[in-house]
């Protein structure tokens, strides 16, 4: 890609989705994910109403009078994108392809941390972690991520989930927020995820398309598995392939809520060519 034409659509993303965590998300943002835990600011005199547990024992023999200790919510958080760069991000048959919903809900999400004054990372993944951003501030990171989310080739085209979050609880000491976004097209990542979300605050973001969800009837087709590359034919006609391939999906997808369930991780699906801002924001108001 030209250098000019990514300046032109990392500009477009950013005042987009920079829009969005200004105007819609950040209040959410803030109230759904805490701090570490509460700071001592100051201490002031008694008030009628405050709890004795808040009594600064030291200050009031010193003066004696009563002063009681302010707390205030410790807010620097440090947010991790995980981000699948597999080879079935570039599928999309609505107004956009999965990698280019991913690439806007991850800006959204880095300015809404930077507008919360947090530090934020990224680690992309295909069946390896193919790239890690440490996590920082400032706008300039930002739009390096950005640049990253268009640009970025990964070398393998699988899918490995459990990799990139042992990778990621290995790398991130301190808890942190952290967004998987993923169409989780794999298997065998539940234990990772389980013991991630012990030490971490995990959301999962489920991409998908719509013509994921059902096969339509269009007659003979060759399809191909974008992450191994093997080609198939299907006969798109055929009632029993159909249904067959519904039940599936209901089924993978019942199984998938089940593991995020059991793990004790709040989701939510985003699909292609719908409006993300809705199920973002139940997302953070549930919380």
């Amino acid at each position: 890609m030209e250098a000019t034409e990514l300046l032109k659509k990392v500009r477009r993303i950013e005042i987009k989705t920079r829009g969005l965590s200004k105007q819609i998300f950040a209040g959410e943002y803030h109230s759904a994910f805490k701090g570490r835990g509460m700071t001592f600011s100051e201490v002031r005199e008694y008030q009628y109403g405050d709890s004795i547990k808040t009594i600064d024992w030291n200050v009031t023999a010193r003066f004696n009078h009563p002063y009681v200790k302010i707390f205030e919510e410790e807010r620097e958080l440090t947010v991790m994108l995980l981000i699948d760069v597999s080879g079935s991000k570039e599928f999309g048959t609505q107004q956009q392809l999965k990698q280019e919903l991913m690439t806007e809900v991850a800006a959204v999400l880095a300015f809404s941390a930077i507008e919360n004054n947090d530090k934020i990372g990224v680690i992309f993944f295909s069946d390896k972690v193919e790239k890690f951003i440490p996590p920082k501030k400032g706008k300039t990171h930002i739009l390096r991520i950005i640049r990253e989310l268009i640009e970025f080739k990964p070398e393998n085209r699988e899918t490995n989930i459990s990799e990139a979050i042992r990778y990621f609880t290995n790398a991130i000491k301190k808890r942190s927020i952290s967004f998987i976004l993923s169409d989780f097209m794999d298997e065998g990542f539940a234990d990772a995820l389980s013991i991630a979300n012990r030490k971490h605050d995990v959301v999962a973001l489920k991409i998908f398309d719509k013509r994921e969800t059902v096969i339509p009837s269009i007659g003979l087709v060759k399809m191909k598995d974008a992450e191994t590359g093997q080609f198939m034919w299907i006969d798109t006609t055929n009632r029993n392939v159909r249904e067959q391939y519904a039940k599936w999906w209901i089924d993978k997808n019942e199984e998938l809520q089940e593991i995020f369930k059991k793990a004790g991780v709040d989701f939510a699906e985003l699909s292609t060519g719908k409006d993300y801002v809705r199920p973002l924001m139940k997302l953070f108001k549930k919380r």
